[in-house]
């Protein structure tokens, strides 16, 4: 379904042969959309621009989707819909089962790496936008049927682990008698031992080689921490209304075995050269080399990170990577993606983009900790949430807040704020939908019928909010290419404003005839935008409030 301003910019450009940059006109009085092309190519012709604005007018037939359009201003051109346009319009979509979101083009095969939480330590507040934001981006993507593989890096492999059992095997704890909150105590008590008792230290070095070198039992404690951990992270996600699940973990372990396969590729190719005892790749327009190999022979993340990605190419067979992870990684993927890039890891015809994202902060906007300086734990977060709030609204209501930000900006958590049903937050857009729900209840009890077709759109709240409706799927398209899922909470909200004006201004069930039938097919088209819309942001859409 082709939307209207796409029309109509179509038009214009095959006229004047130059984007013609349509606008949402700015007030209603000039329509429903406006362009300064005329302006723009005044300059390069040397004209004045209502003469130029005059011819591109003349030449432009529009008169089957708009009013005659007029001159404003010294060359702005405004673009009035017929009634009948945007009712057509709006019906189009109402009849659509996927209300005009139509598949892409050409289905891809998309890596999203996102949420990655510890194994061994509870969830923090640095989680939660990640998640948070993975989730809705491959929502997204799926629904226009691109095939989307979660991948979620969890950190289940490294030294930690050897301190971590030695420490089990110390105190002769049963790992599986442990929760998530007790095996990051016992992570905290293995930490500061090995900082105070040199001979424990050793043991735990010892330990680390153990469970690289496959002992059964060091393998076996270490499983056991994997899946209590898995059950606290599946809580989590549970209550989040995420969609990851134990098939998709990727943790760095499964990795490992490829490590060595990785750098032998960079050194065949001379991608990797020694320097000063370590394996290095020098990439330029970075001042420091990538460290694959390190002095020791130990590899570093960044070489987990290269395996990563050469087995989402060669063996989930991407054609997109996605990475949503925090903006302070930034120069780290940039350097990863430039070295897979050299190595052939990375072809050209597959795409790596690092979502960066800001940072959750606390009152007086500093970074959001616990009393005692530490991270937030996420579980808190939650529990606070729902205690200003039902779990339904409270999850909108952090959802909302974290996606509707964009996503380089950091942003305060106000509670108070976020679970308000007034204002630009996800609460309000489910109250939105719920009086949609609310109307309906009351036509089908007055038993009376919904059609399928609106046929009358004579008032300009009707306008306003039937020339909405249509752009749903302008603007899921604009989220999955550019990956800021503010865009469509910010559509979201203009819709459910409109929704609230055209409420209070066009009374729906004490109407009669066409008018009212028009107006509930309207509230109809309404609420199945806002549930979708809501959907893909990974939130409820309550039928009450």
């Amino acid at each position: 379904m082709t939307s209207l301003p796409s029309t109509l910019s179509t038009r214009l450009q095959s006229i004047t042969g130059i984007d013609p940059e349509l606008r949402p006109a700015t007030k209603p009085q000039f329509g429903h959309f406006q362009s300064n092309v005329a302006l723009r190519l005044a300059k390069q012709e040397g004209k004045p621009p209502r003469e130029v604005a005059q011819r591109i007018v003349d030449e432009l037939d529009v008169s089957d989707i708009c009013e005659p359009p007029e001159l404003a201003g010294p060359g702005f051109i405004n673009f009035r819909l017929k009634p009948e346009t945007l009712a057509a319009a709006v019906t189009e979509q109402l009849n659509d089962e996927r209300i005009g979101i139509e598949p892409a083009a050409e289905s891809q095969t998309v890596v999203i790496d996102y949420s990655a939480p510890n194994v061994a330590k509870q969830m923090h507040v640095g989680h939660l936008r990640s998640t948070i934001i993975g989730d809705s981006l491959n929502r997204v993507l799926s629904a226009l049927g691109h095939t989307v593989i979660p991948q979620n890096h969890i950190g289940d492999w490294g030294t930690q682990f050897g301190q971590l059992v030695e420490q089990i095997l110390e105190e002769g704890v049963d790992p599986m008698s442990l929760d998530l909150v007790s095996a990051e105590e016992l992570y905290k008590r293995a930490s500061a031992h090995f900082k105070e008792d040199p001979a424990f230290a050793d043991k735990a070095r010892k330990r680390v080689v153990l469970l690289q070198s496959g002992d059964e039992q060091t393998l076996d404690i270490w499983r056991k921490l994997i899946e209590i951990s898995k059950v606290a992270f599946n809580e989590v996600y549970a209550r989040l209304g995420v969609k990851l699940t134990d098939d998709d973990l990727a943790g760095e372990s499964s990795y490992n075995d490829d490590l060595a396969k990785v750098v032998a590729e960079l050194e065949a190719s001379g991608a990797a050269v020694i320097d000063q005892g370590a394996l290095c790749v020098f990439v330029e327009g970075f001042n420091a080399p990538m460290i694959v190999r390190k002095t020791d022979g130990g590899f570093g993340y960044s070489t987990t990170d290269l395996a990563a990605i050469r087995r989402r190419v060669n063996q989930l067979h991407a054609d997109r990577i996605i990475y949503v992870v925090g903006a302070e990684q930034s120069f780290h993927f940039d350097q990863v993606f430039a070295v897979a890039r050299k190595a052939g890891f990375l072809p050209d015809d597959v795409s790596a983009e690092h979502v960066r994202y800001g940072m959750v902060l606390g009152e007086g906007g500093k970074r959001l900790r616990t009393r005692e300086g530490g991270s937030m734990k996420l579980v808190d977060l939650l529990d606070a949430a729902e205690e200003k709030a039902a779990p339904a609204v409270a999850m909108a209501a952090i959802k909302y807040a974290d996606l509707s930000s964009g996503l380089n900006k950091d942003y305060v958590f106000d509670i108070d704020r976020m679970v308000a049903t007034t204002g630009n937050t996800g609460p309000y857009l489910q109250y939105a939908h719920a009086r949609t729900h609310q109307v309906l209840r009351k036509a089908e009890a007055d038993q009376i019928p919904v059609p399928d077709k609106i046929t009358v759109l004579d008032e300009p709240a009707e306008q306003t909010l039937a020339l909405l409706l249509p752009r749903l799927a302008e603007i899921v398209n604009e989220v999955a290419e550019t990956l800021q899922p503010h865009r469509l909470c910010g559509y979201l909200h203009d819709v459910a404003v409109a929704y609230s004006t055209f409420y209070e201004q066009c009374p729906v069930l004490k109407s009669e005839g066409d008018v009212r039938g028009s107006r509930l097919a309207l509230c109809v088209a309404t609420q199945r935008v806002l549930a979708t819309g809501l959907d893909l942001l990974g939130i409820q859409a309550p039928d009450r409030m």
